[in-house]
């Protein structure tokens, strides 16, 4: 069984960063073709090389989970003016799911949340994303919108 590590991201660590981008591009990847994913990548630009700076804005914040040195995923949350934390994005590698890192994540999101004052949180998944919806139904997070949309 392994234990669950969940730490903010060092911003000024090269590691961490290039697993960072990494994990991001599999995430992406992995919504092409999938109901609704092609519009939200269109919808939501690749933080890539930004990182850095994403890390360091106030109101943002962004977890890895680790195996040791292996990033094997992340979240990235911010603080709205509204005081609700969103989830931005949230990955975990294929090949460490089913071992508590989405659900680590989120939990010390939502611990640093509480202590900024942030009184929900909200998240987005895709309508065939069953790994996201999972998770945040174990956190007790539940749909309150549901946004349809048809191409033409």
């Amino acid at each position: 069984m392994i234990d669950p590590d969940v730490r903010p991201v060092d911003p000024d660590s090269g590691d961490d960063l290039a697993q960072l981008v990494l994990l991001e591009r599999e995430a992406r990847a992995a919504l092409i073709g999938q109901r609704g994913g092609d519009r939200w990548l269109i919808e939501h630009a690749e933080v890539g090389v930004k990182w850095p700076d994403r890390c360091r804005t106030d109101g943002v914040d962004v977890l890895v989970a680790h195996i040791d040195d292996v990033v094997v995923g992340y979240l990235s949350g911010f603080l709205g003016d509204d005081r609700i934390i969103r989830v931005d994005q949230v990955w975990v590698t294929p090949l460490a799911r089913e071992n508590g890192f989405g659900d680590a994540l989120l939990a010390v999101l939502i611990e640093r949340a509480k202590g900024l004052g942030a009184v929900a949180v909200e998240g987005e998944s895709l309508p065939g994303d069953r790994h996201t919806k999972n998770l945040y139904e174990r956190a007790g997070i539940v749909a309150r919108l549901i946004t349809t949309f048809r191409e033409f």
